[in-house]
């Protein structure tokens, strides 16, 4: 599984962002996404996981109302729509698939492939 994200940018507080990941391979095998972000200085977190096939999606607090996780099965797409954006939200962002049935997981490692990143920066 290949996965590619794109769509970040600088950006203002109060602005809105919206990321792709395109995936291709065998996205059959397939049965989450993630995306996380990882702040200079700072690990990577989890910021938002959503089935493959059906069901409702997990956040971190610090996203939840602000941000969405989406996908478009037809086009092999995961989008994570992101409003009211601050300043502590600025990171590189990557998308992340999962294949070995963990469902809906914050766990970094339970991923299995992992897009190259697209920078966020949220300029206050």
């Amino acid at each position: 599984v290949q996965l590619q994200a794109s769509g970040g940018g600088l950006v203002q507080a109060g602005d809105s962002l919206r990321l792709s990941c395109v995936t291709s391979g065998r996205t059959f095998s397939v049965d989450a996404m993630g995306w996380f972000r990882q702040a200079p200085g700072k690990d990577r977190e989890f910021v938002a996981a959503i089935r493959w096939s059906a069901g409702p999606a997990l956040y971190t607090d610090s996203v939840k109302g602000r941000f969405t996780i989406s996908r478009d099965n037809s086009q092999n797409m995961v989008y994570l729509q992101m409003n009211n954006l601050k300043p502590e939200d600025t990171a590189v962002y990557f998308c992340a698939a999962e294949i070995d049935l963990h469902g809906l997981t914050k766990v970094s490692g339970e991923y299995d492939y992992w897009g190259q990143g697209t920078l966020v920066t949220v300029s206050s």
